[in-house]
C-alpha cells in the first residue's frame, strides 16, 4: 500500500536522523532525571501525609516522569518540520506524490523510538534509586505505551502547529505555554486526593494525567483494568484526532505558499 510505503520511508528518514545525532534524545532527558533524583529525595516525606496510600514517593514518582520526559519531548517534534521548510525540503515533498499523512506519521514513529529508549533509561534508574514496579514487565510494557500514545498525541500537535507559525520562536513558545500547565494540572507529582479541588476537577481532562493515572496503576501490584483500558483507548482517540488536524494543518500552509 503506498501510504504504508510512504510513511517507512519517511521514518526511515526521521531515525536516520537521530541516529547521527544520538545526543539529542539523551539532551532531552537532563530535566526528566534531575525531577526524578531530586523530587524524589526532596518530597519523600510526603508519604506520611494522611490521604496519600503509596508507601515509596519515588516509586509512585517514577511512572509519572515516563509521560512527563514523553510529554516535553515531544512537543520538540515540530522543529523537524520547520527545518524541512527552511531548507526547502517541505517544499519539495509536498509537490511530490507523497500522501501528506506519512509526513506526519514518519516523524511520530521517530517519536515513538525516541520515547521508548528514553522511558527505559528512566526506568532502569528509577529501580537503580529504589523504585518497585509490582506490575513486572506486563506493567512496565503498558507504562511505556501511554507514554507513546501521549508522545505521538503532542508530537502530531507540534507538527501541527509548525505549519500554522513557521517560526522556532513561536513554536517553543506554543509547546511552553500548553507542556507546562498539562504537566502540574496532573497527578504526576501528587495523588489526586491531595490536589486543590479545581485541580482535581481540571485533571480529569487532562491526557496528560490520563497517561500518568494509566502507568502508575500499571505498575502496581494488582492492575485496575478498570482504570487503564478507558484511559488508553480515549489517549489512542486523541492520537488519531491530533494525527488527523495535523494533517489538514498542511492545507494552511500550502495557502500561504
Amino acid at each position: 500500500m503506498e501510504p504504508l510505503r510512504h510513511t517507512r520511508r519517511l521514518a526511515v528518514r526521521h531515525l536516520r536522523a537521530i541516529w547521527r545525532q544520538p545526543a539529542y534524545v539523551f539532551i532531552t532527558l537532563v530535566q526528566p532525571v534531575i525531577w526524578l533524583l531530586l523530587f524524589s529525595q526532596l518530597f519523600h516525606r510526603v508519604t506520611d501525609i494522611p490521604g496519600f496510600t503509596g508507601t515509596s514517593y519515588v516509586s509512585y514518582l517514577a511512572p509519572g516522569v515516563v509521560v512527563l520526559t514523553a510529554l516535553m519531548s515531544a512537543g520538540w517534534s515540530g522543529m523537524s518540520f520547520i527545518d524541512d521548510m527552511e531548507r526547502g525540503v517541505m517544499d519539495d515533498l509536498l509537490v511530490s506524490p507523497v500522501w501528506r499523512g506519512a509526513l506526519n506519521a514518519g516523524l511520530l514513529v521517530q517519536t515513538s523510538v525516541i520515547t521508548i529508549v528514553q522511558s527505559a533509561v528512566i526506568v532502569g534508574l528509577a529501580l537503580l534509586i529504589g523504585a518497585r514496579f509490582h506490575g513486572g514487565a506486563a506493567g512496565i510494557a503498558i507504562m511505556v505505551l501511554v507514554a507513546v500514545l501521549l508522545s505521538c498525541s503532542i508530537s502530531a500537535l507540534s507538527n501541527g502547529f509548525s505549519l500554522i507559525v513557521r517560526q522556532r520562536e513561536s513554536l517553543i513558545g506554543m509547546v511552553t505555554f500548553i507542556s507546562l500547565p498539562l504537566a502540574f494540572l496532573s497527578t504526576i507529582f501528587m495523588e489526586r486526593a491531595l490536589l486543590p479541588h479545581w485541580m482535581q476537577d481540571v485533571s480529569r481532562y487532562n491526557p496528560v494525567d490520563w497517561a500518568s493515572v494509566s502507568a502508575r496503576t500499571a505498575t502496581a501490584s494488582q492492575i485496575d483494568w478498570a482504570l487503564v483500558v478507558p484511559r488508553v483507548g480515549m489517549l489512542a482517540l486523541l492520537t488519531v484526532g491530533c494525527m488527523a488536524l495535523a494533517t489538514m494543518a498542511f492545507r494552511t500552509y500550502t495557502k500561504s505558499m
